[in-house]
């Protein structure tokens, strides 16, 4: 298998988006509420969700996705990042969401990925995510980074998206990657750039500590993702 790249080139709907992004949230004025994720899911029903799209692969599948929940559910917070972390890179190959979806760009929700067992970095970074919350970690400390990677030596770069946990909200974030299998705090990551970051109930520019939207006022296809995981079975 071939070594992942950053998840996708920057095609014209893409430049568009992150082009205006910054505009966008450093608006004044937005005034929008927040919505959150509770922690609470259907496994009844997200077995029959997986069961009717996947059939007996992704159930075995689902059922080490709830073995883990159960194994970590009382562990330290390293030991969740680290195992959270590896359970995805080692299950999802990489894969452009144009070989897998027929589309340029698809957020897929964690039954998909799973039960598909490929993704592109929105797919690693929305299922760890999500897979942390079930395990209690506070949404605070979780945001999905959207990022401007660096390859290799070059000055090419590219967008991307990994998952950050920050033990507190001023400090430096440890990063979840597809593309790098160790766990970093980002200063060590010096081959990314942050553009924008959002949980569920908070969205961010760049660096910046405060909130400047609703994530599913302004993110789109965050906002279809949270609804087709609530029809399977997730909160």
């Amino acid at each position: 298998m071939s070594r992942p790249q950053p998840c996708f080139s920057f095609s014209p709907e893409r430049r568009r988006f992150l082009a205006g992004f910054g505009a966008l949230v450093l608006g004044a004025g937005l005034g929008l509420a927040p919505t959150s994720l509770t922690a609470n899911m259907d496994p009844t029903r997200l077995r029959q969700s997986m069961q009717n799209m996947y059939g007996a692969s992704g159930l075995l599948v689902l059922e080490e996705w709830f073995a883990l929940l159960e194994r970590l559910a009382n562990s330290a917070i390293d030991e969740q990042l680290r195992e959270v972390n590896d359970f995805f890179n080692r299950r999802v190959r990489w894969l452009d969401d144009i070989d897998i979806w027929g589309q340029e760009d698809y957020w897929a929700t964690p039954l998909e990925t799973m039960g598909r067992g490929e993704g592109d970095c929105e797919d690693y970074s929305i299922a760890k995510y999500i897979t942390l919350k079930q395990l209690g970690v506070p949404t605070e400390r979780l945001r999905m980074i959207y990022v401007r990677a660096r390859i290799g030596r070059s000055n090419i770069s590219q967008a991307h998206m990994v998952l950050g946990y920050y033990r507190h909200p001023s400090v430096e974030p440890l990063i979840l990657d597809n593309l790098v299998p160790s766990i970093t705090p980002g200063s060590q990551r010096t081959d990314l750039d942050p553009i924008f970051s959002f949980n569920s109930d908070g969205l961010w520019a760049g660096g910046s500590t405060q909130s400047r939207a609703d994530p599913t006022q302004r993110l789109s296809r965050w906002r279809y993702v949270l609804g087709r995981m609530r029809e399977q079975g997730f909160p």
